[in-house]
């Protein structure tokens, strides 16, 4: 019988993109962490996968214009770095040198989502 391998969690960076199918509007973009248990890091990233794509949707919006929201890419999958998820648990981080194409883009940083 073949050795059962143990769930882990993983921590999966999705990137989605709106796009309007009105002309002059700039596309949207959404960087969403997500929670992904699995047996392995393969196993993870296609779950990942799977659950961006039942995320995707099409509607109309207030203003009346359609709206297309899709994966744009699985960023990266990785193991959770601390597996006891209470108070203060680290659970992903990533390395950077460029603060500032970091701060331009992050508008909590005081960059523009336009």
């Amino acid at each position: 019988m073949p050795e059962e391998r143990s769930q882990q969690l993983y921590i999966a960076v999705l990137l989605y993109e709106s796009t309007s199918e009105s002309g002059g509007k700039k596309p949207l973009y959404e960087e969403s962490f997500v929670l992904i248990q699995a047996t392995s890091e393969e196993e993870a990233r296609a779950r990942a996968a799977d659950h961006a794509r039942r995320q995707e949707a099409r509607y109309e919006n207030a203003e009346g214009e359609h709206i297309r929201y899709s994966l744009k890419h699985v960023v990266d999958v990785s193991p959770v770095l601390d597996g006891d998820l209470k108070d203060g648990a680290e659970l992903y981080a990533r390395h950077f040198r460029d603060y500032g194409a970091y701060h331009a883009f992050e508008p909590l940083l005081g960059g523009s989502v336009d």
